[in-house]
């Protein structure tokens, strides 16, 4: 068992490390689905899905909600005489946790790891000194650091936004916390660095000048790349599309949204987008549109990993369970030619009334054995070829002859006009949508 943690204390006794036991197992703690070192097509599962658990979720989330008080009372902070002790046993238990799983990659925002101090000297002194604590974790576990971010949200002084603030003095503030962050990914060897906007929006169109805002935000964000290049880090930024909560209008709202702000300024080269399920359902979208949509602009970079609840209309961040939809996602992952420095961040949270430390274990195996099932769906799919081979054969006509042209950029519009006038009546043919449907159903099922 003293593999499987660090310190002097286990925060999760009685559990030991998590492995594959098959389909068949009855072991709610054990992999039904997820076999690491299985090959699927060319690569690894785990190199596939690069799995990375969510710091904040995990190890600081306590359970309360707008109506109740916390329920999870947390080991690692019961007997700490300060909050950088709290910090130092949360870290602890969170590389146990990540050890005991199997996880490769987490993700942190810099409040999470340290509390904030009375100044941006001390936060920043409390930060450092955690990260260095994380640096040496890393080292003796092997896991690695997926993205960095600073959280640019919880505090009083961002009730109107960071980098989009009205107030210069909290946008400079926001630049502090931002450069230190960055200093930290960077010397935690982080693959990527984060930016979730969010209050990077309105509550209001009568208080805002909301071309002012995004412009300040475009900035930001060119700064804070150019700093982070100079320090030498060679990682991606990431962009995390959100449409509202807590805002009302978030300047990021969509995959589609953020890919027109990215271009407009200039930063598409650097950027590249962190593509959460739930925020695409509070957007109106599929999660597997929003996938669809970044890689067929080439904006495609890493996945938090989580699903809604489609009769509440707010971010519930719970575990995925739907093959269904991890296959689409993985469908859409895989012929986008998978991750490079991005991952599967389990952005969720266990549920307010699962108060056991076996629950936050059983709440990742399911996750990763669901993106593992789908993985596997997802290649049947694409070795199989039928859904491909449809989708080439629907647009066949512009292969060859005056559609080929068209692609080509070789027709004038008044010529394109002639050929609809003398084609007549076109475009009378099947989508084949159920028949595609029911052929899903066949590979959700193995047959």
């Amino acid at each position: 068992m003293a593999d499987y943690y660090v310190g002097n204390k286990e925060y999760f006794p009685g559990i030991g490390k998590i492995t594959y036991e098959g389909p068949k197992s009855d072991n709610p703690l054990a992999f039904k689905y997820y076999d690491a070192d299985k090959k699927v097509g060319k690569k690894k599962m785990k190199d596939h899905l690069r799995f990375a658990i969510a710091y904040w979720h995990s190890f600081c989330a306590d359970g309360s909600d707008p109506f109740g008080a916390p329920t999870h009372p947390h080991p690692w902070i019961v007997d700490a005489k300060s909050p950088m002790e709290a910090a130092e046993h949360k870290l602890n238990a969170a590389f146990e946790f990540f050890t005991k799983l199997g996880a490769e990659f987490y993700c942190f925002h810099d409040r999470d790891l340290a509390p904030e101090g009375e100044s941006p000297a001390e936060s920043e002194k409390n930060l450092f000194a955690l990260a260095a604590k994380a640096k040496k974790l890393q080292k003796a576990t092997g896991v690695k650091l997926l993205w960095g971010t600073a959280n640019l949200f919880s505090h009083p002084r961002f009730m109107n936004g960071a980098a989009t603030n009205p107030e210069f003095s909290v946008v400079a503030l926001a630049a502090a916390q931002v450069k230190a962050a960055l200093d930290v990914t960077i010397d935690l060897g982080g693959q990527g660095y984060t930016f979730w906007g969010g209050r990077e929006g309105y509550m209001s169109l009568l208080n805002t000048d909301l071309k002012k805002e995004k412009e300040h935000l475009a900035k930001f964000l060119s700064m804070a790349r150019d700093y982070a290049r100079k320090q030498g880090f060679k990682g991606v930024f990431y962009i995390e599309p959100k449409p509202m909560e807590p805002t009302k209008h978030q300047y990021d709202y969509d995959v589609e949204t953020v890919a027109g702000f990215l271009r407009y300024y200039g930063l598409d080269k650097d950027f590249r987008l962190n593509i959460e399920a739930n925020h695409a359902e509070l957007a109106g979208h599929d999660f597997a549109h929003e996938l669809e949509t970044a890689a067929s602009l080439g904006l495609f970079g890493s996945v938090d990993a989580n699903r809604g609840e489609p009769r509440n209309g707010w971010d519930t961040d719970q575990f995925p369970t739907s093959y269904y939809e991890t296959a689409l996602a993985m469908y859409a992952i895989l012929r986008a030619g998978g991750f490079t420095a991005g991952g599967l961040n389990f952005d969720a949270k266990i549920r307010r009334n699962s108060i056991e430390p076996a629950d936050l274990f059983e709440a990742h195996i399911g996750g990763m054995d669901t993106f593992a099932v789908g993985l596997e769906i997802a290649q049947r799919i694409i070795d199989d070829g039928k859904l491909s081979g449809f989708v080439k054969k629907r647009y066949a006509s512009f292969n060859s002859g005056d559609g080929a042209k068209f692609e080509k950029g070789e027709l004038s519009f008044d010529v394109l006009a002639k050929l609809g006038s003398k084609y007549g009546t076109a475009g009378i043919t099947s989508g084949k949508q159920e028949q595609l449907e029911n052929i899903l159903n066949k590979y959700l099922l193995g047959l």
